[in-house]
């Protein structure tokens, strides 16, 4: 299972996407908000708990100066995806960006693009899929599927049709 958390309900239309993904690969996940500077006892509680509701992973969005992230790989023995996410108060996204990206070491984050929350969801899915074989081609699926958009956009722009990659 997968733990998606934010620092407030102003986050929810990006972090939205990372549930969104999740559901596409058929991962399951809870969701809620979590604010570092707000509820910080709630945010300890949760990250030092999530692995014994068997959490696996922590997806956790955050704008502004954003110690979401940072706080719950602090705390939690699991692997956290930090978002940064461009709120109303931020500077172009950066302070959210360069707060999740530039951890101490020994306490690491992965970080995503900015508002990249679907990307966030999908490397999650990933790192689940380690351990699950189903799961594991449930992702390939999905790859292919990419690929296949792709070609067939190539193909209507150049004007013919998809290339056939079956061989």
């Amino acid at each position: 299972m997968v733990a998606i958390i934010m620092g407030s309900e102003s986050d929810l239309p990006i972090m939205q996407k990372a549930a969104d993904a999740l559901s596409e690969l058929d991962v399951s996940f809870e969701m809620t908000i979590v604010s570092a500077h707000r509820t910080p006892e709630r945010m300890f509680q949760f990250a030092r708990t999530a692995h014994e509701r068997g959490v696996r992973v922590i997806v956790a969005g955050a704008g502004g100066a954003a110690h979401l992230p940072g706080m719950v790989a602090a705390l939690s023995p699991l692997p956290v995806v930090g978002v940064p996410i461009k709120s109303s108060n931020s500077i172009d996204g950066w302070d959210s960006i360069l707060s999740i990206l530039q951890m101490p070491e020994g306490v690491p984050v992965a970080t995503v693009a900015l508002n990249a929350a679907r990307n966030a969801g999908i490397l999650a899915a990933q790192m689940l899929a380690t351990s699950d074989a189903a799961l594991l081609e449930r992702i390939q699926a999905y790859k292919k599927r990419l690929e296949a958009h792709v070609l067939e956009k190539a193909a209507r722009l150049e004007g013919g049709s998809p290339p056939n990659n079956n061989g």
